[in-house]
């Protein structure tokens, strides 16, 4: 046989080969779990978004002439006042601890990222509890000067400065990452043309991480639309306390369902807004990473200033609110503090096999992202990571209805074949619950995940391929040991984030059955800050497990 006649048998050998695995890997299985994933994914969107569909005049007819210009006006003044602080907080944070040098620095690199394991509605009460009328500062003022009246703190300003507090750390970590790469050309190059530093910073810094820093504050605005547990507390009606209200008060789940459909629409209109200024946005990628950074070394009055503004953040994002809740512990620490456990352990499971479920969705979808490059598998993971921007209230809503049909539809068939009729399958049931926590969250497990997976250079796959590992066996041999640090870091965000998840599990928990998140409201609805701080505390030192990870992985 000639050389060439081996060479073209070689190749077509090669073609059927590679047909065959392509066919292998399209064929139903990974690709069709993914789909319906993605599926189930975007049900309560789809629920939701079909009420437009069958309008129920009267329950529109309330809504509009009593309840919806508040809430949409409320809801608007939140995002006009939570977006500009915590942009104003966090990016200039994230330069003075990657671009400067002055007196703290290091510790408050990482310091200044606890505040991102600290609920929002632990800082509502914890503040309510020390600025509130019969707190010791609002007493302090009024023994002081008995002139002053009563300072109400149960505003927009106060929710908005107390989600900023909360928030803040999505940007801080984003614009900080977005200038450690810049490397020192770009600044260099601005200081030769005459720019000042913070010339430099505005006109070349500024502009540069501006996609890090879009990224972070929709995170931000998503997050503040999804709140629900610190407007509660402050009694600040938005959108998700008013779906809360809707279903458990006036128990008309119609009303929560419309009411829900409009803040999907406001979800939606700014997932559109962020695609359209992102296409706009177009960067070239010329950072100089393997330069290193050097840091402007602050002088005089400023290095002061910078320390001063970085302390003063500190404390009132962290040390205040934590040093507060530790304060009241101590005074509640007694045999009673063990009726906890029980609450305690269950946050702990549920979290866990959350967790557990929630990476193992993550990792199929991914796979089947990185196996078949191409735009419908790129949507099929964008749609099946859609809940991540649904508020915990709405996500309920649009999953109670459709759990609620298919449980009527057992219940018949189980009827029909016995002929007697059994408790809910679904409803009120760990399993539909841990099916919304793994909606809401997808997104967190996913990103991680996939950034570990794109990592892998496809050399190492083709190898493994050519060596006539493919499938399951590749997942098992390569994507997985090669993945250890983002599975790692998936699992420990979707459980500390179901921990501290508060909305769905009031709404969709079973009978009897809190969490610690349930113990905290329920003492906060009763204005007992005291007792909600030890259940607070647990939960805190639970998240500060991810944020330490973060932070180490993001360390210079």
């Amino acid at each position: 046989m000639s050389a060439t006649n081996e060479v073209g048998e070689f190749r077509e050998q090669n073609s059927i080969f590679r047909s065959f695995r392509t066919f292998r890997w399209n064929a139903p299985g990974w690709i069709v779990i993914s789909f319906l994933l993605a599926l189930i994914a975007t049900t309560p969107v789809l629920v939701i978004l079909s009420s437009y569909f069958f309008p129920e005049e009267d329950i529109w007819q309330h809504l509009v002439e009593n309840v919806l210009q508040g809430l949409a006006l409320n809801t608007l003044k939140l995002l006009a006042c939570v977006i500009p602080l915590t942009a104003l907080l966090g990016i200039s944070m994230g330069w003075l601890t990657s671009a400067c040098e002055y007196p703290g620095r290091r510790f408050f690199s990482w310091a200044l990222v606890l505040p991102f394991a600290v609920p929002p509605y632990v800082y509502a009460f914890v503040y309510l509890g020390i600025f509130d009328f019969s707190g010791p500062v609002q007493g302090l003022i009024r023994e002081s000067f008995p002139s002053v009246g009563f300072i109400d703190i149960r505003n927009t300003a106060g929710v908005s400065i107390i989600l900023s507090l909360a928030f803040y750390p999505y940007v801080y970590l984003m614009s900080r990452s977005a200038f450690l790469t810049q490397g020192r050309s770009s600044m260099e190059a601005a200081r030769m043309l005459g720019q000042t530093p913070i010339g430099a910073f505005f006109r070349v810094a500024l502009p540069m991480a501006r996609p890090w820093i879009a990224a972070g504050l929709l995170l931000v605005a998503m997050e503040t639309l999804a709140d629900f547990g610190a407007v509660a507390i402050f009694n600040y009606d938005t959108f998700t306390t008013a779906i809360y209200k809707a279903w458990f008060g006036m128990f008309s789940l119609n009303a929560a369902l419309q009411l829900s459909s409009i803040l999907v629409v406001f979800v939606l209109i700014i997932l559109v807004l962020e695609q359209h200024f992102r296409f706009r946005m177009r960067f070239n990628e010329t950072y100089t990473a393997a330069v290193p950074h050097q840091r402007l070394h602050l002088n005089g009055l400023k290095k002061w200033l910078a320390f001063i503004t970085s302390l003063m953040i500190f404390f009132f994002a962290f040390a205040l609110p934590f040093s507060q809740l530790i304060i009241w512990s101590w005074s509640n620490l007694n045999s009673d503090a063990l009726q906890y456990l029980e609450q305690a352990l269950n946050t702990f499971v549920l979290g866990a096999v959350t967790a557990a479920v929630t990476t193992l969705c993550a990792i199929i979808i991914a796979y089947s992202k990185q196996s078949n490059p191409g735009l419908t598998m790129k949507w099929n993971a964008r749609l099946a990571t859609l809940g991540y921007a649904l508020p915990g209230t709405v996500l309920a809503v649009g999953i109670y209805i459709p759990a609620a049909w298919l449980d009527n539809q057992l219940l018949n068939i189980f009827t029909g074949i016995t002929g007697s009729r059994i408790n809910p399958l679904l409803q009120g049931s760990l399993i539909i619950l841990i099916v919304a926590y793994a909606i809401r969250f997808l997104a967190a497990g996913f990103g991680s995940i996939d950034s570990s997976m794109n990592r892998i250079t496809p050399s190492i796959v083709e190898a493994a391929r050519t060596m006539g590992t493919t499938g399951t066996a590749l997942l098992k041999r390569i994507y997985l040991p090669m993945t250890k640090t983002g599975l790692l870091t998936a699992s420990i965000f979707v459980l500390v984030d179901v921990m501290k998840e508060m909305p769905i599990t009031l709404m969709m928990r079973p009978f009897n059955w809190d969490t610690l998140a349930v113990k905290i409201f329920e003492y906060t609805s009763e204005g007992e800050w005291e007792l909600a701080a030890l259940p607070a505390v647990g939960l805190i030192l639970t998240g500060l497990l991810p944020v330490l990870f973060l932070t180490k992985k993001t360390e210079e």
